[in-house]
């Protein structure tokens, strides 16, 4: 095998639907308020796609925004990979959608699912492809709609999620720049946790699944909770400790936008202030895989991250799944 390459991110894209439903609009629906909502999660409103938009759409919208702010044309582009768990239909992936889409003529594609985890699981199997030097361009993209598969009458879960989709292009980077640490895990015994339980190979549609409202996210708040707390600030910490570097050498997280008190609890054990943290989760709620990626592209066009930052990137999720990793940024 010859010489690795160093694999980063090199542009940053993101698109989120115009469609804000605020918590005002939440409580003349549903049994809440927005001081509860606020209190317990930080979030005060969410973007909703219209009806005719998809997924794919989302997607295809951040992929051309990564596009733009790089020095690439979609068919510079070897893969495309769709980190999602709301798919537009079993198959084809939403990535071969966006792959059409955009005249992505020479890439692979193929979607990735690791709920909320599953941007960060997507860039570290892209950067293996650049390292290896089997690729050279490859565009990772979060994309989400997760307002179809919420039951708007359960309060518990409603006020949580939001639509959106980032993207970014990995390729080669200079020695010293790009991924130096990545960190995937994951617990099968915390399945039942966080679970959209129908329409797949265990319980196909069926009038009794649509009657048990089995099609909606069903989530166990309290334990989801515990167990990220804990593990995003632990594995935070491990991203840094694995890239050889201490928690001053930190100069931004960037963490899954899930809930503030859960965000605080990865800020305080790297000690860093809170300027040095990127929060949306208040203006877009959870996207899951989209979060992470909304929230680096936003950092990035605001210039909070620049050349020579050290990033640290951490996210949960469904399955139980979670990751991290850290970026030198090289652009």
């Amino acid at each position: 095998m010859g010489k690795l390459h160093q694999s980063g991110i090199i542009a940053t894209g993101s698109y989120v639907p115009d469609k804000v439903i605020t918590n005002q609009d939440l409580e003349k629906i549903v049994d809440t308020s927005d001081e509860w909502i606020v209190t317990r999660t930080g979030i005060r409103e969410r973007r909703i796609a219209e009806a005719d938009m998809a997924t794919s759409d989302l997607a295809t919208k951040a992929a051309q925004a990564a596009l733009e702010s790089s020095n690439l044309i979609a068919k510079d582009l070897d893969m495309i990979i769709v980190a999602t768990v709301t798919p537009d239909m079993n198959f084809p992936s939403t990535a071969c959608l966006v792959q059409r889409n955009i005249g992505a003529v020479n890439a692979a594609a193929f979607d990735l699912e690791a709920a909320c985890s599953g941007f960060l699981y997507g860039l570290a199997v892209a950067s293996q492809f650049i390292a290896t030097g089997v690729y050279r361009n490859i565009m990772v993209i979060g994309a989400e709609c997760l307002s179809r598969f919420v039951n708007w009458q359960d309060r518990n879960t409603c006020v949580l999620f939001g639509d959106g989709a980032g993207a970014v292009i990995l390729s080669r980077v200079e020695d010293g720049y790009g991924f130096l640490s990545q960190i995937l895990g994951a617990d099968g015994n915390g399945a039942s946790l966080l679970t959209l339980e129908a329409g797949g190979s265990r319980k196909p549609a069926s009038v009794e699944t649509i009657e048990k409202q089995m099609h909606y996210i069903h989530m166990d708040g309290s334990e989801v909770f515990k167990f990220a707390v804990r593990i995003m600030a632990s594995m935070a910490e491990a991203a840094v400790k694995n890239a050889g570097l201490t928690e001053k050498d930190v100069d931004y997280l960037i963490p899954h936008q899930a809930n503030i008190r859960i965000i605080e609890a990865a800020r305080k054990r790297l000690d860093l202030p809170e300027d040095k943290v990127y929060i949306n989760l208040d203006r877009y709620g959870n996207m899951s895989a989209a979060s992470i990626p909304v929230a680096l592209d936003e950092a990035v066009r605001l210039g909070r991250i620049k050349k020579n930052d050290n990033i640290v990137l951490v996210g949960f999720g469904g399955g139980l799944t979670w990751a991290a990793c850290t970026i030198k940024w090289a652009v």
